[in-house]
């Protein structure tokens, strides 16, 4: 049962103390089919990503919250400094409450004493600027004289309020005090006691313009087992959609998400939002939420999803298109949308159980949550488009396609750094019959039925993927469940010496056994590379395929093909394709090279357009293309590229 208002937080650990400690932190009645299990990475690809996050990304964040004003803003609303406000947003503190999200996940990792202290001073100064109501944000504070939610379209106070809330449940998940969750618990009870519906006898029947809050109330809950925030959280997510802003996409605020049939607006508050639902789905087993975030995200992934897993087609409104709007060179792909992607489908794959979600997080992370920043770790993207023509005329600022490093809207950078900094959360869930392994990396998968295996692989560069069971009960059976991508057509497995062909049901591999300590299964998956082709309602890559292998999605850049430049390149596809291993590029990376042909077109004087001709031409150069994964694109000098290469 959920504990009483007047209980204590948990401590750290002292309930399911394998998956407790991650973003995701399921009640004690919660619905869901599966529950978080702990991975330790220990080698490979995502270590390497995570290692450079560690050393590099967040430790530079103190200096660029410093340089852009954030920190100085805290110190205004404390009255420990003199200045004006800086920044143009109203909701730059989320800025500090990322980054100290991603610290609190990073402390987890290990004792780093200069990471804790800046934690500890940045916490301070969050404390400092609070108001004795609770209320926090050093916008409206400094600048507006203090007033409160007049302006819940653009003023962002509850988006605000819900990262402050995420950091500090990290922050007590991870090391156990209470500084910065007394911050958000005071700033919590200060919003429940303003919001509710005409007839709660509370001022303000109102929503955000943009969604956070509601998913953060949730685990606000989790962690304290204050009903009240739950309850808070369902109001917020039940109000969008009623007008209450004016009735637009862009907000959320033009369908109820129970009625809702397909993702629109502002793709990152329409997947925040949907995050929340799954949410409470599991966290109140309301089937109509459940449906309905169900209904959507197969909406969202048939019509309005990219090859990358990259979410948003437009840029001056960040929002989704029409079904089958997928853009090439203008799709905007927000950094910040891929990774409200995986939170939604993580939360989606513990509610049901079903693999499907889990697909589109691999495809997510690799490509389109990846790409955002720079192998160095010190530059990123804010957009991210699957084009850069030849003569590209960058705009620079947000919408970017050039490497940025830091932006006037630097939303994006801490929400890398944080989920980076957590990503051993979302790789493996348990359930009372075993162990289901979701994404593949070197390390350690434990559960809290006593099991444990240990992995070895170098995937995605490589397709084997060998378990040894570390931990097991000795007296019962239990089932090792294995995702197989919906990419993989050639699957084989080999329990010890002996090839195991049961049945992928679902997208799992499921082996039920009484285990002993070092056994070994052995996943064998085909990394042949691939040629993808788009619905044909696709009409910007009509014509057009993409190489792919593995979870990864392949691009070609200017750099890699002297000569000119790319928008004349046709890739053959009568000819096979072949893979080099690269260690010299890139940090190391597998290329797929191609047979292709610059095209030979004629200048077409003052008006370029013709009659059309019914024989496409085949001639022109030939070239050799060699693509790398698009997540590795921009590192090197600025130029063209292309995901979608056209086949006449």
């Amino acid at each position: 049962m959920s504990r009483t208002s007047s209980s204590p937080p948990t401590p750290v650990g002292s309930v399911d103390p394998v998956g407790s400690v991650g973003p995701v932190r399921l009640g004690p009645d919660a619905r869901a089919v599966l529950r978080p299990a702990a991975v330790g990475l220990d080698a490979g690809f995502w270590l390497t990503r995570r290692e450079v996050n560690a050393r590099t990304s967040i430790p530079q964040g103190p200096e660029l919250l410093e340089s852009a004003g954030n920190l100085h803003n805290l110190r205004l609303a404390a009255g420990a400094a003199e200045g004006e406000f800086r920044g143009a947003y109203p909701f730059v503190d989320t800025d500090v409450y990322k980054w100290l999200e991603a610290a609190a996940w990073q402390l987890a990792q290990g004792n780093d004493g200069d990471l804790e202290a800046h934690v500890d001073r940045i916490i301070g100064l969050v404390a400092g600027a609070q108001q004795p109501d609770g209320y926090l944000n050093t916008w409206f504070q400094l600048v507006k004289g203090g007033e409160q939610y007049q302006d819940l379209r653009w003023g962002h106070e509850l988006y605000c309020a819900g990262h402050l809330i995420q950091a500090a449940v990290a922050h007590h998940r991870v090391t156990g005090r209470p500084e910065l969750l007394d911050v958000a618990r005071k700033f919590a009870d200060q919003v429940d006691s303003v919001f509710g519906l005409p007839d709660s006898g509370k001022p303000i029947d109102g929503i955000d313009g943009h969604p956070e809050v509601e998913t953060a109330l949730v685990e606000l809950y989790r962690e304290t087992g204050e009903r009240r925030y739950l309850d808070l959280a369902a109001y917020f997510v039940d109000r969008h959609g009623h007008g209450l802003l004016g009735g637009e996409a862009y907000c959320q605020d033009h369908v109820p998400v129970r009625e809702a049939t397909n993702v629109e607006g502002h793709a990152v508050r329409q997947l925040y939002l949907l995050a929340a639902a799954a949410d409470l789905a599991t966290e109140t087993g309301d089937a109509e939420l459940r449906t309905a975030s169900e209904r959507l995200w197969h909406a969202m992934t048939t019509t309005k999803t990219h090859l990358t897993g990259g979410l948003g087609a437009h840029h001056e409104e960040e929002d989704f298109g029409d079904p089958y709007e997928l853009p090439n060179e203008r799709a905007y792909c927000e950094t910040c949308a891929a990774i409200a992607s995986v939170q939604w489908s993580w939360r989606m794959a513990l509610l049901t159980g079903e693999a499907r979600y889990s697909d589109l997080i691999e495809r997510t992370l690799y490509n389109g949550f990846l790409a955002g920043v720079s192998l160095d770790g010190e530059r990123w993207l804010y957009v991210n488009p699957l084009q850069v023509r030849d003569g590209h005329t960058d705009p620079g600022g947000d919408q970017s396609a050039r490497r940025t490093r830091w932006f006037r809207c630097a939303c994006c950078p801490p929400n890398v750094m944080r989920l980076l900094a957590s990503l051993e959360h979302y790789l493996a869930s348990s359930d009372d019959g075993g162990l289901q392994i979701h994404q593949y990396v070197s390390g350690r998968y434990t559960a809290a039925e006593g099991i444990a295996i240990r992995c070895e692989t170098d995937y995605p560069w490589h397709g084997s993927i060998a378990f040894t069971v570390e931990e097991t009960p000795a007296d019962r059976p239990w089932t090792l469940s294995l995702r197989v991508p919906r990419w993989c057509r050639d699957v084989r497995v080999r329990c010890g010496e002996e090839s195991y062909d049961g049945p992928v049901e679902d997208g799992w591999l499921r082996i039920e056994r009484t285990w002993a300590p070092g056994d070994r299964v052995v996943l064998e998956l085909a990394l042949e590379p691939r040629l993808t082709a788009a619905d044909p309602r696709v009409d910007a890559v009509r014509g057009c395929v993409a190489i792919e292998r593995g979870p990864l999605v392949y691009c070609l850049e200017q750099i890699d093909h002297p000569g000119g430049g790319l928008d004349d390149m046709v890739v053959d596809t009568t000819r096979p394709l072949a893979v080099k291993h690269r260690p010299d590029l890139l940090g190391g990376v597998t290329t797929v090279v191609a047979a292709g042909r610059r095209r030979d077109i004629p200048d077409p004087g003052w008006w370029p357009y013709g009659p059309a001709d019914s024989s496409p031409r085949q001639g022109g150069e030939p070239v050799e293309l060699t693509a790398i994964p698009y997540y590795a694109w921009a590192n090197r000098e600025d130029g063209s590229m292309r995901v979608w290469l056209p086949t006449s």
